[in-house]
């Protein structure tokens, strides 16, 4: 049986690299719209992958890649953001980017006859929970889910990896910084591994039991955000004092971090998130091990 063509919006990012790398060692044939085709050199050489400069949240854009494809094709939406201004419920660009996009997708699938839809979604989205990054996503679940498409939500814990944006963060502020003055230093995470992510996306192509169904995405070990920042100072080689501050003081951090110049590295919606832990519960299972049969790797392999 030939396999499936994979249209791989958002392919370009920390995740979308290492599953479009995995598919393609696997002789899956991906097309890889991005708005910068430049930015994307090392996945040229890729002989099964095609990069197409495009603007992914035009409609039609999307209505003619989608209808490249056939009935047997599959379409994976890893698009996310993590910062926005703030709005009611949300800013607009997690309007945008988590609700807007994947209803275009819907559309355009609808409109080319593409059934198999596989979405990225969040630990922790609710279309009523604390932050607006949580609100936009748990919105987003429930376009997809009352789809006709044959779909299937992946819901990560923050995913961690040699590139990733999270651990190296800390770490990079660790370099700078003699104390680390944290707020919500008690919450908890229980961080999963881009590999152990990217193979459950590519197992799910061939898994038709799990067509209409949500999976949580967990490591092995949880740990606090303290523990977190602690273990990418020893990474780094420049371990810090982690100083718990009060969340007055962390929402002043977090509003200075930004209004700062250039990316942002945390917001008062980030510190909103950590109202709740970013962990399972005792009745949610870790679909790694329950659904996919992977023994999750724990954060320490960054060390080896």
């Amino acid at each position: 049986m030939s396999l499936p063509k994979v249209l791989l919006i958002g392919g370009g990012g920390f995740i979308g690299q290492a599953i479009t790398t995995r598919l393609a060692s696997l002789g899956y044939s991906i097309v890889l719209p991005t708005r910068k085709r430049g930015s994307l050199r090392d996945l040229w050489v890729l002989p099964q992958v095609t990069v197409m400069e495009s603007d992914i949240h035009d409609q039609e854009t999307l209505n003619r890649l989608c209808a490249k494809l056939s009935k047997n094709d599959v379409v994976i939406n890893l698009v996310g953001i993590l910062h926005d201004k703030p709005g009611q419920p949300y800013g607009k660009n997690f309007l945008r980017n988590h609700v807007e996009l994947p209803q275009k997708i819907i559309q355009a699938m609808n409109k080319n006859g593409v059934k198999r839809y596989i979405h990225m979604s969040a630990l922790g989205a609710d279309s009523n929970g604390p932050s607006m990054y949580q609100r936009s996503k748990g919105d987003g679940e429930k376009l997809v889910i009352n789809s006709n498409l044959d779909w299937t939500i992946f819901r990560p814990s923050v995913v961690f990896g040699e590139n990733d944006s999270f651990i190296n963060l800390f770490a990079s502020l660790q370099k700078l910084a003699p104390v680390m003055p944290l707020a919500g230093a008690s919450v908890k995470f229980q961080p999963v591994y881009v590999s152990d992510v990217a193979n459950a996306f590519i197992k799910s192509l061939v898994m038709p039991q799990t067509i209409k169904k949500i999976f949580n995405l967990a490591g092995p070990k949880i740990y606090t955000l303290a523990d977190l920042v602690r273990f990418a100072g020893r990474k780094v080689g420049s371990p810090r004092l982690v100083i718990s501050i009060p969340n007055f003081l962390g929402y002043l951090q977090s509003w200075m971090l930004e209004i700062l110049p250039g990316k942002t590295l945390m917001s008062r919606d980030n510190l909103a998130s950590m109202k709740v832990d970013n962990i399972l519960s005792a009745q949610e299972e870790n679909a790694l091990e329950k659904v996919f049969g992977m023994s999750p790797q724990p954060l320490e392999i960054l060390l080896k």
